[in-house]
């Protein structure tokens, strides 16, 4: 039990340490470094989010557009190859899961140079699209495996019925599939939260940056005040903070190929 809470407190202890002092002012962050201080000055957030806004407002858009298309992409082709036969099957899918042992920085600059080519830097649209195909061929992976432990007997009385593949698709496969959509939205979300180099790369415009860029230019403007620099530090986590609280069940049962509330397929 000792050795757990040495843990716990060790793992959250970089995030007490950035609330605490996002109440402080530089005085008192270099009289008490480590413990809390009164007055709290709230006003850092206001002074913190009149900077990050717009930053945070582009990581919003560009994650939405990420989730969407990474989801999209990837459970049609998911549902592709988990239930029609054809030639080349297992050969295209290795393909896809071989992208998977190719590193980001390899194709860093071939990427770069197409999306100078196609006119898309300096644009939201080029943040999207390297968390797009990214998050389309890992959830690719886990969505094909997950459609193939669906009982057949599910989609051959759709059949039955009259329906299609796209119908099987809409009405089984995608509402049976939640808690793996729910994983590859919050493992989405948090590649574009995190991403740094990319942003850095592509895009010049300050209100185009997302937020790991933004924060890094904030604390070139802000080296020294370390009370508003923390307070967007903290800004910039609380939505993967709700996130997973409200994802967090599907995010569990689809690392376990179940359904939430459920021990997992029958």
């Amino acid at each position: 039990m000792a050795t757990l809470s040495v843990i716990v407190f060790v793992g959250l202890f970089p995030f007490l340490f950035m609330l605490v002092t996002s109440f402080k002012t530089n005085q008192q962050y270099y009289e008490s470094w480590w413990l809390p201080t009164l007055p709290l000055h709230v006003e850092n957030y206001a002074r913190a989010w009149a900077q990050v806004e717009p930053y945070f407002v582009t990581s919003l858009i560009v994650a939405s557009v990420s989730i969407v298309g990474s989801i999209g992409l990837c459970s049609v082709a998911a549902f592709v190859f988990a239930r029609y036969r054809f030639l080349g099957r297992n050969l295209l899918f290795g393909l896809v899961a071989a992208l998977l042992m190719v590193p980001g920085i390899a194709s860093l600059i071939p990427t770069f140079v197409l999306m100078r080519d196609l006119g898309l830097l300096n644009t939201r649209i080029v943040l999207a699209i390297p968390h797009v195909v990214g998050g389309a061929v890992l959830g690719t992976l886990l969505m094909k495996t997950f459609v193939e432990q669906l009982p057949q007997e599910l989609f051959d009385a759709a059949r039955v019925d009259g329906a299609g593949g796209p119908r099987m698709f809409a009405s089984i496969t995608l509402p049976l599939s939640l808690p793996v959509i729910g994983t590859i939205a919050l493992v989405t979300v948090i590649g574009v939260w995190n991403d740094f180099f990319w942003p850095l790369l592509t895009v010049t415009d300050n209100e185009l940056r997302t937020v790991s860029a933004g924060l890094q230019f904030f604390q070139t403007q802000n080296a020294t005040e370390y009370g508003p620099l923390f307070a967007g530090y903290a800004i910039a986590s609380v939505p993967l903070l709700l996130l997973f609280v409200f994802l967090s069940k599907y995010f569990l049962a689809g690392l376990q190929g179940g359904l939430p509330g459920a021990g997992g397929n029958k």
